[in-house]
């Protein structure tokens, strides 16, 4: 988009890397400061160099902007956003919401709330460093965190959603099923411990992965040559839906069999959003998210 003679980039695509964890943020903030260092390491020389202060407006991450973001980070609850440049999004962001023991949700039955973080990495890095560099590090990323469930994959980045862009998303999103859009904020206040839709790497903890019988008896339903259950620990594991991430083309006939079988097991577990999703109303919210089903 051209902003007053500057090229602006409002939406690219790129690779998510997310997870979702009951535990608040009181208990865990080491844990992401730890992931946030991993990755940053993981994704160097390329950096996530501007933080949104409490006002919305883009804050350099020097040496202050290191102390103010570490702060929030480990305080009783955070809500933390950086990104590469503050004028165009470029793939390299790491947003999280952390809520505090405080917060509803955490303390009744439907446990709905829920702390959320997402890693982003450009869509080059699929050539440049290849999809299992891609694979062993959402799996290093995970292992600092108490996650129930989480996801890796392609997926839409938005700097903003203006509604100009909606017929557009429309139109990538029903004929590109691999492709996810994922609005942080609402799945930090609603998810609890439900799924999100089937991705390239699906991460499966508890309690929906006890209830499945555990990375066996999980591996038991699902019959597709490409995927593969890989146990990280008595009651976590990820599925990996074949070697690289697939956007998937439905007027080619490209369905992505693997991605709806995996759905068909997970079904009873899905997250099904209440209201709109961005500019997508709501009836347009559930096509998207049964997509594979």
């Amino acid at each position: 988009m051209d902003i007053e003679d500057q090229w602006v980039v409002l939406v690219r695509e790129g690779i998510s890397i997310a997870f979702y964890m009951r535990q608040p943020h009181d208990l865990m903030a080491s844990a992401v400061l730890r992931a946030l260092e991993c990755y940053r390491q993981a994704i160097s020389p390329r950096q996530p160099g501007w933080y949104v202060d409490y006002s919305g407006d883009w804050q350099p991450v020097d040496s202050e902007g290191e102390s103010v973001v570490r702060q929030r980070l480990l305080a009783k609850s955070a809500l933390i956003e950086l990104i590469e440049r503050p004028d165009s999004v470029t793939g390299v962001a790491f947003k999280y919401q952390g809520q505090s023991k405080a917060a509803a949700g955490f303390e009744t039955e439907d446990r709905e709330s829920n702390c959320a973080l997402e890693f982003r990495l450009p869509i080059e890095f699929l050539d440049e460093r290849g999809p299992e560099w891609i694979r062993a590090l959402a799996i290093d990323l995970g292992r600092e965190l108490p996650w129930n469930s989480g996801h890796a994959g392609l997926s839409i980045e938005l700097g903003t959603w203006p509604r100009t862009l909606t017929p557009r998303l429309r139109e990538v999103t029903r004929r590109h099923p691999g492709f996810d859009l994922n609005r942080l904020n609402k799945l930090a206040l609603y998810l609890g411990t439900k799924l999100r839709p089937p991705a390239w790497l699906t991460f499966l903890g508890p309690p929906v992965l006890n209830e499945l019988g555990g990375a066996e008896g999980l591996r038991s339903r699902l019959h597709s040559p490409s995927t593969q259950v890989e146990s990280l620990s008595p009651d976590r594991a990820v599925v990996s839906l074949g070697p690289a991430p697939e956007a998937g083309d439905l007027e080619a006939g490209d369905t992505l069999p693997a991605y709806r079988e995996l759905a068909r097991v997970l079904e009873p577990w899905l997250y099904a959003h209440k209201g709109e999703w961005g500019d997508f109303t709501e009836a347009e919210v559930r096509q998207w998210e049964r997509r594979f089903l």
